[in-house]
């Protein structure tokens, strides 16, 4: 049974039990999880591949005091500790009181993490369905924070501050497919904003998104970080240790 008939028995199953109709994407969520429908890649290639590209990732990090930071000061005005060019993030201090249901009933000073104009990101995963089977663009991505170093993120993962190209460098690669969808011929089957850690982070939260293209729609060159996967390949990675990051479990949590 091929993906199209599994997808076509399941909808009408689930049909019998919907008093409004079942939701077209869900069905095909839960068809995708089934099996590895994937006519490219097994989930041995996969790992194969997301080995080499932490083996082989360049990125180097080393841990310095925090006024050596370059393009970062206090600001004794404000009170922070932020960018020179005002965008991207800074380290602030908040008092919390009337904690009687947490550890620290009579509250606590902490420094926290406040994203400049407190919204956040952007976390995009284009979908792209090949020979009728969905596929999901992923980037094997670097982050200086990361356990591994190397983690399976979402095709887009950037800060406004980012898309706004605040750091002088380059736009980020697939940011127009989530940016103007409508000039791509994309479809946008996720679009909602997701919280993030609120002990450590301030009021910050991330805009997540899918967007589906059609096989017409051309793609920049990429890199070997890049990788189509299916659905039931992201889950089944899932289960290894630190290999999927959160952003791509919270896009994902919605199918």
């Amino acid at each position: 049974m091929n993906f199209v008939e599994a997808l076509s028995q399941y909808t009408d199953f689930s049909n019998k039990f919907s008093e409004v109709g079942s939701d077209s994407l869900r069905n095909e969520a839960v068809v995708e999880s089934l099996k590895d429908w994937s006519e490219y890649e097994t989930i041995d290639s996969i790992k194969s591949w997301f080995k080499e590209e932490q083996k082989n990732c360049p990125m180097s990090i080393e841990d310095i005091p925090l006024m050596d930071c370059a393009g970062w000061s206090f600001n004794e005005e404000k009170g922070v500790f932020g960018h020179d060019s005002g965008e991207f993030f800074y380290i602030q201090g908040v008092r919390v009181k009337n904690t009687t249901a947490r550890e620290v009933t009579g509250g606590w000073d902490q420094p926290i993490l406040t994203q400049v104009g407190y919204n956040g990101g952007l976390l995009g995963l284009l979908r792209k369905k090949i020979n009728t089977i969905p596929y999901y663009l992923v980037d094997a991505k670097a982050e200086p924070g990361n356990p591994d170093k190397v983690q399976i993120s979402p095709t887009l993962q950037a800060t406004f501050s980012n898309l706004k190209q605040a750091h002088g460098g380059k736009k980020p690669k697939f940011s127009e497919f989530f940016e103007t969808p409508e000039l791509v011929n994309g479809k946008v089957l996720f679009n909602q904003w997701m919280s993030e850690d609120g002990g450590r982070l301030h009021l910050k939260r991330n805009k997540g998104m899918i967007v589906e293209i059609g096989d017409s729609v051309d793609l920049p060159k990429m890199s070997s970080s890049y990788k189509w996967m299916t659905l039931y390949q992201i889950k089944c990675l899932i289960k290894e240790n630190s290999w999927v990051s959160p952003h791509i479990r919270s896009i994902i949590s919605h199918l």
